[in-house]
């Protein structure tokens, strides 16, 4: 298993899979690095979230479509959370963007969650976008989601949003960018001997 050690743990390389509610691949992003616990936030820590970094990755789409993320990604996925967030680094600032997604389910280094089409989008000026109601609607008549799932979605929808508004972790761009430049160090620290 590829890692990239650092002063007291090591990055461990992922792949992430997302899901739909029928089963069916939805995207997989193919070279995710995960914090290790050492290096992770404490209020993180406590909440057992695993922190992913990816900078130009391969990403599958489910109709076989390969192209390459063009900006870094600090991702979170918290355990027993119906939401997962992406930290976009953008030229811009950071563009944070959150799925409403089943909570994460981890077997070796493959990490995966059903997505449930709902998206918040948390611009670098703080504009905040809800999206995909109506895919959301579609979809919970084609993959008839029962009603114990959809009350978990809209939970989860809320809880985002109330993070949002109240500026919870992760919304703290500097823990962003602290991620990102240790990784990054490390990264160049060793060369790319264990970045193949």
């Amino acid at each position: 298993m590829p890692v990239v050690n650092g002063e007291n743990g090591s990055y461990r390389k992922c792949v992430i899979k997302s899901f739909k509610h029928n089963g069916a691949l939805h995207r997989m992003w193919l070279e995710n690095w995960q914090v290790p616990d050492d290096r992770i936030h404490p209020l993180h820590a406590s909440a057992a979230v695993w922190v992913m970094l990816n900078e130009n990755t391969t990403i599958i789409e489910a109709d076989g479509k390969e192209w390459i993320s063009r900006v870094p990604a600090v991702s979170f996925f918290i355990p027993e959370q119906w939401f997962n967030i992406v930290a976009l680094i953008e030229e811009s600032g950071i563009r944070y963007y959150c799925n409403v997604a089943s909570p994460p389910y981890r077997y070796g280094d493959v990490l995966t969650y059903i997505d449930y089409d709902l998206d918040v989008v948390v611009l670098p000026n703080g504009e905040v976008h809800e999206l995909d109601h109506d895919e959301f609607r579609l979809h919970r008549e084609e993959y008839r989601y029962g009603e114990t799932v959809v009350a978990q979605v809209e939970a989860g929808l809320q809880e985002l949003l109330s993070r949002i508004s109240n500026k919870e972790w992760p919304f703290d761009d500097a823990e962003i960018y602290r991620y990102y430049e240790q990784w990054k160090q490390q990264k160049n620290a060793e060369g790319a001997i264990n970045f193949p």
